[in-house]
């Protein structure tokens, strides 16, 4: 059996799968201020009277390090940043607690200028006086070579509880946004880090002794104590969730707009034969660009719990969400309120929706029942017109999927998917005010902790190899080799390759998920006078983003049921 768990804004969805399909399926509410126990929660009453050896893995998606950075509640760090020659690294500052320092490494991995580490320490004991316990370290050409955030990081260590380094967060070489990287990573490890021990001693108390996994914002999972060490590649994992729910049951050789309707949010994504669109660089989180992959998703402040509101005469949905709506105990009308009204949502106390919108009719100058109407009517319209700006904003760019770059190619898609509490409502009044066609994903209410509970381990390898030099690299995992003259890109791919198995089986993934390919191998000749003194190799591979391989047998059942 798998264990499936998602923290949406909202609720905590929490499904049990087996042979047979959904065993059990439960949602609990979320408490922002008790993330963890909300999980837990959800743990206990999702694995009440099962045999703790009848479960062999657990997916987390959480929230927690998104709603850190959005909500500015991540902690005070230190950043350590030396690049020498070229653009000034105060031009891509994090925060106050930034200094920049001597010592530099070229594009070639050779040493400029070397570290000066008295001036190191005493950074580090300023940042120690000051009640920084975690420091982020990067050189602008650490992935070409390490060996001056390795030496930093000796001597930095000794005054600090965790100290990242920039090489081993990511091998792209974009160094701004190395920094804003690593220092994401610094910042929300101290809130990973509570969940992670929280999480961990519950379920050793429950005799749960087994693998736990946590979603990444590219669509793959990762072993949870893997986690520690890359808390970021959390950020947006809810959303990754949603889309891989989806993924069984995207429409056939075409592409598909999938929406998960929550009660504070609406996240969406494009599939593309099947196939989620991708974010190839890295995420945007207000003013940190990142290097962290992630699908192409679109979030935004509209939900079944949404606060509505007329300004002006005009209806406003959200951005706050003041609760559950009327109907289930809340204090403002949302649009699961006009559903209410209007006879779609038999549960809860109609009678309460009725009286939250008595203002907004009065307002309106309509009845009660055709605000309702107007209502829900400017929510799925709002919905569609932010549709159109994720579709307009993938078309700006060269289209890469989890699988290959599709240069040139225009997304148009005609079909929608949807998932999300009130999902069928929804979907009949999509197709009835546009012209895409629209499907419900079974079992809808719960389908993105269905996504992380079958979706793959994956990760990445980048390594560099420099004939002249005679050496092949990948600082991101430690790895540095000799090598001679005829190295190819051949050698270099078996050699990435090896060490993604390694690195896959670290992170938790199975024999059987790792499907390995190539998202880049580039080669140059360096030339001095008229003849060509060696390569400099460029390689890089990943297991795909998909789905485990029970996934075929889940989904039939479930589109049956």
């Amino acid at each position: 059996m798998i264990i499936g768990l998602d923290v949406g804004g909202t609720y905590t969805d929490v499904v049990l799968l087996g042979d047979e399909g959904i065993v059990r399926a439960i949602k609990v509410l979320t408490d922002a201020k008790a993330l963890f126990k909300t999980v837990l929660s959800g743990l206990d009453k999702i694995t009440e009277g099962i045999p703790p050896e009848n479960i062999r893995r657990i997916v987390l998606s959480t929230t927690l390090t998104t709603n850190a950075i959005a909500q500015a509640k991540i902690s005070n760090v230190g950043m350590i940043v030396s690049s020498g020659p070229g653009i000034d690294p105060e031009f891509y500052r994090t925060h106050a607690h930034y200094v920049a320092v001597c010592g530099s490494i070229d594009h070639r991995g050779r040493e400029i200028e070397p570290v000066n580490t008295c001036e190191i320490e005493e950074f580090a004991r300023n940042f120690a006086a000051e009640g920084i316990r975690h420091v982020g370290v990067v050189g602008k050409f650490s992935t070409r070579n390490p060996q001056h955030e390795i030496l930093i990081h000796e001597r930095i260590r000794p005054y600090f509880e965790k100290v990242f380094m920039g090489h081993q967060i990511s091998g792209n070489l974009n160094f701004p946004r190395r920094i804003a990287t690593t220092y994401l990573n610094a910042a929300v490890y101290p809130i990973h880090k509570q969940f992670f021990e929280a999480v961990q001693q519950s379920l050793e108390k429950k005799g749960l002794r087994i693998p736990i996994h946590i979603m990444k914002a590219d669509g793959g999972t990762m072993n949870f104590a893997a986690s520690m060490d890359f808390p970021a590649q959390t950020i947006l994992s809810g959303p990754a969730a949603s889309i891989m729910g989806s993924l069984a049951f995207a429409f056939d050789d075409e592409e598909s707009l999938v929406m998960d309707i929550g009660g504070t949010t609406t996240d969406m994504a494009i599939l593309v034969n099947h196939v989620p669109v991708l974010n190839p660089l890295g995420i945007c989180l207000g003013p940190y660009k990142t290097l962290i992959r992630s699908l192409e998703s679109h979030s935004i402040p509209v939900g079944g719990d949404s606060r509505i509101s007329i300004q002006e005469g005009r209806i406003q949905i959200g951005p706050e969400r003041m609760g559950p709506a009327m109907a289930y105990g809340g204090s403002v009308p949302t649009p699961t309120d006009a559903l209410c009204v209007m006879g779609k949502i038999k549960s809860g106390d109609r009678e309460k929706s009725v009286q939250g919108f008595q203002s907004i009719a009065h307002d309106l100058g309509c009845s009660i029942e055709a605000a309702a109407v107007q209502v829900f009517d400017h929510t799925c319209k709002a919905i569609l017109k932010e549709a159109h700006v994720l579709i307009d904003r993938i078309n700006q760019k060269p289209v890469y999927t989890i699988h290959e770059l599709q240069e040139g190619y225009q997304v148009n898609p005609r079909k929608i998917l949807i998932l999300g509490g009130p999902a069928p409502y929804f979907a009949r009044h999509f197709e009835e005010i546009s012209s895409f066609r629209v499907g419900v994903v079974p079992r809808w209410d719960v389908a993105n902790a269905i996504g992380a509970a079958l979706a793959r381990t994956t990760c990445e390898v980048s390594l560099f190899a420099d004939t002249q030099q005679g050496i092949a690299m990948a600082p991101e995992e430690g790895f540095t080799a000799a090598v001679n003259r005829d190295f190819s890109n051949s050698d270099a791919v078996l050699t990435a390759g090896e060490l993604l198995k390694q690195k896959a089986a670290r992170q938790g993934a199975s024999p059987e998920e790792m499907e390995m390919e190539i998202v880049e191998n580039q080669q140059f000749n360096m030339v001095k006078g008229f003849y060509t003194t060696g390569k400099n190799i460029r390689v890089k591979v990943q297991i795909k983003p998909g789905l485990i391989d029970e996934y075929d047998t889940i989904a039939g059942i479930l589109s049956t049921e």
